[in-house]
Parts: C-alpha cells; structure tokens; sequence
C-alpha cells in the first residue's frame, strides 16, 4: 500500500477530488518510485482511488517500474469506499498477485488494521509516500495478513 504524494491544501467542497499533488509531492514520489524500482519492485496490478493526487502517484509509480499497462483506477479507493468491497476486488487477482494499493489517509491505515487485526483500531499511521507491505493476504471469512514492514520515504532513500 502506497500513500499519495503531498498534494494543494485541502478542503471538504467537491474539487477537493481534483487536488493534484504539488511539485514537491512529484518529486518525493519520484523518488520513492526510483527506490521501488531498484528494489526489482513489480506488480500484477496498480490500483489506485480516482482522485487526481493518487491517480497521479500511480502514473509515477508506474511509469518508473515500465508498468503502465497494469494500472487500475478502484472507486472503492475513493476515501468514501467500501472497504469489503475493495478487500474483495484485491482477492480476484488470485492468492499470488502482487498488488500495490494507492489511496489516502485514514482510510489506508484503517485498511491495513483491519487486515492485520480484524479491527479497524489498531493505531497505524502511513505518511504521505509512505509504504506498507503485507503478505499472506487472504479473504476467507474476513480479510487478514501479515505487515512485513512500513516505510517512511526518508527510510526508503537511506535504505540504497
């Protein structure tokens, strides 16, 4: 799971779904797409909310990795989704898909709890191109997994 990049200010009127990411937001993504792609990062498919801001770091993400055929746009991303709905659409790719989620915040750390505890309490915070790597996925009577590990984007780039 991928947080986006730093994005305009926000706002709660509707634009706030066209807020794209600013320049400094572009550059950290870049980087942290730089460090996935030296880490042979590759994915089934690159899903990500429609919002602009997250929409543009998978563009990043993807075009860094030579990946842009896999990307995918999930309205259940969108920080009003379903969080069933989208643990259920990642379980259609099979058990041995590689899936990268881009989304936003609370939404993602909720997501990660609820996978790894079955709550959605467990206190998770993923900065702004911040990292998160489960494994074991599984979708049987609830979603469930194990967080491998949760990177910061400073941590990425001192991890060379």
């Amino acid at each position: 799971m991928l947080r986006h990049g730093k994005a305009g200010p926000s706002s709660d009127e509707p634009e706030d779904m066209n807020r794209a990411l600013t320049v400094d937001g572009r550059k950290e993504i870049r980087k942290v797409a730089r460090w996935m792609r030296s880490k042979k990062f590759g994915f089934d498919v690159i899903a990500t909310s429609p919002l602009t801001r997250s929409h543009e770091t998978a563009e990043i993400v993807a075009r860094s990795l030579g990946q842009k055929d896999r990307l995918a746009i999930w309205d259940e991303l969108a920080p009003s989704g379903d969080p069933e709905t989208l643990c259920y659409h990642a379980t259609q790719y099979g058990e041995l898909a590689t899936i990268l989620i881009i989304g936003h915040e609370p939404s993602l750390s909720m997501l990660i709890s609820r996978i790894i505890s079955g709550s959605d309490t467990a206190s998770i915070l993923l900065a702004k191109g911040g990292l998160a790597k489960i494994r074991n996925y599984s979708f049987d009577k609830r979603p469930s997994g194990e967080l491998q590990w949760l990177l910061l984007p400073k941590q990425m780039m001192e991890m060379r």
